[in-house]
């Protein structure tokens, strides 16, 4: 089964919720306000955020725990700082994992002086608790899987030029999110914040209809032990 979410059909939030201006919010999942419990979660993810900040806005420190946190920076520059003393920039093309564990408080913010969009997804650790850790991987490249092993999860991201083709790995749970540009995918055209949630499906490939950059995120059973 594949079910397409629009881009349209994402939560509105950020500024309002905030209280600060130059933050504009787009949810997949249910999420504070914004509550559906037939929306809460899709295998191991629990949200997808896409997420605009004008210079000199940004997110004032805030706790986590129990959660796995990957942020991917699709233009300009996102400054973190956390609890345990990590201060770093992410830029397009990094990959930013906090595993907040027992509990981690950080801010998120764009000091920089040009627009700022990230894709934050959030997915449940199969155990709770833990010692909070940070990674930061620069450049990463085309096709390289990033693990998330407490989420029993992968990330797979995909840049194609027009007329590319990128099969999708099977899996129990399979998100895909079209940080930007058009692709294909078994028969749907998506843009740019569309996403497709895919399960029993089998040998699925994504063809791109312009320069496109896609996140998927490859998926155990939640259920099994």
């Amino acid at each position: 089964m594949i079910r397409i979410q629009r881009a349209a059909e994402r939560y509105a939030g950020g500024t309002p919720e905030t209280g600060e201006p130059g933050i504009d919010t787009r949810h997949a999942f249910s999420f504070g306000r914004f509550y559906d419990p037939d929306n809460l979660r899709f295998g191991a993810l629990l949200a997808c955020n896409e997420e605009r900040l004008a210079p000199g806005a940004g997110f004032d420190e805030h706790p986590h725990s129990h959660t796995e946190i990957v942020t991917w920076v699709v233009e300009g520059e996102l400054t973190h700082r956390d609890s345990t003393g990590r201060a770093t920039v992410v830029r397009p093309g990094d990959l930013q994992h906090l595993s907040s564990a027992a509990g981690v408080r950080h801010v998120e913010r764009n000091d920089g002086p040009a627009p700022l969009v990230f894709v934050q997804m959030w997915l449940a650790p199969r155990e709770p608790g833990g010692t909070p850790s940070y990674e930061v991987v620069r450049g990463i490249a085309d096709a390289t899987p990033y693990a998330v092993p407490a989420a029993d999860a992968v990330l797979h991201v995909r840049r194609l030029a027009l007329g590319d083709r990128t099969a999708l790995p099977d899996a129990d749970f399979l998100y895909v999110h079209v940080a930007r540009g058009t692709v294909r995918l078994a028969g749907e055209e998506l843009a740019e914040g569309d996403a497709a949630r895919v399960t029993g499906e089998t040998g699925l490939v994504v063809l791109a209809t312009g320069e496109a950059e896609v996140l998927v995120w490859e998926m155990g059973d939640v259920s099994a032990p």
